[in-house]
């Protein structure tokens, strides 16, 4: 396997990038440096794609029967034990994002101080992203607590959600993509191409339910006024 070669123009120069095919482009290229036989690449596909469609599932079960509320007796303590859940699933995810890299060869064009550099950058600003998303958000409005019935007065739009919508999500894709280039992994380039894709797919499946919790309380407030 080639550790450094020069990736297709399967985009058509960049004066006809056609966005709605780059990551398509981007992972058709990286695949001619990845072995996706190889286990921890398995395993790292698999965690990336399970995590969001576990809270997902969970949180509008919870939203339609509050089944987790009731057994825990409280939506707090609900909300809470999902989020616990979300986090030893992530903490797995980056586990096996790891191994994976690890596994599999890396670019020689990436090894250098330089690149290194670049990747420190962007993980602290992802971290940046992720950290004060937690804080303007809280713990229960980062875990879903909207599920459990526990909504915000007002929609945040302190920093970081007046520079981009879904930072929390963003900025742990700049974190993978950080620690993929510190790594000179392709793989680890790959993953977070992946990473990416699934974070788009679960933004287009959580906001509109999202807006429609928020348009029922609304109503309800009205009704009541």
């Amino acid at each position: 396997m080639s550790s450094s070669v020069a990736g297709p123009d399967c985009c058509g120069g960049l004066g006809n990038v056609d966005f709605r095919q780059a990551d398509l482009c981007v992972m058709t290229w990286l695949l001619g440096y990845v072995d996706p036989s190889d286990p921890c690449f398995v395993a790292a596909i698999l965690t990336i794609a399970f995590n969001p469609l576990f809270w997902n599932v969970v949180a509008r079960w919870e939203q339609k029967t509050r089944k987790l509320s009731k057994a825990f007796r409280s939506p707090y303590l609900a909300c809470y034990s999902l989020g616990a859940a979300i986090l030893l699933l992530n903490i797995l995810r980056s586990h096996c994002f790891t191994q994976a890299m690890l596994s599999q060869p890396k670019m020689e064009s990436l090894d250098n101080p330089m690149a290194y550099r670049v990747g420190l950058a962007l993980l602290g600003v992802g971290s940046t992203f992720v950290l004060s998303s937690f804080f303007a958000l809280g713990f229960t409005g980062t875990f879903l607590g909207d599920y459990f019935g526990i909504l915000k007065e007002a929609r945040v739009t302190t920093f970081p959600f007046n520079i981009l919508d879904n930072p929390m999500y963003w900025g742990s894709t700049a974190n993978y993509l950080g620690w993929a280039v510190m790594h000179a992994s392709p793989t680890g380039l790959l993953l977070t191409v992946v990473v990416a894709l699934i974070y788009r797919v679960a933004i287009l499946y959580e906001e509109p339910f999202t807006a429609q919790i928020y348009q029922q309380k609304a109503s309800s407030s009205h009704k009541r006024s």
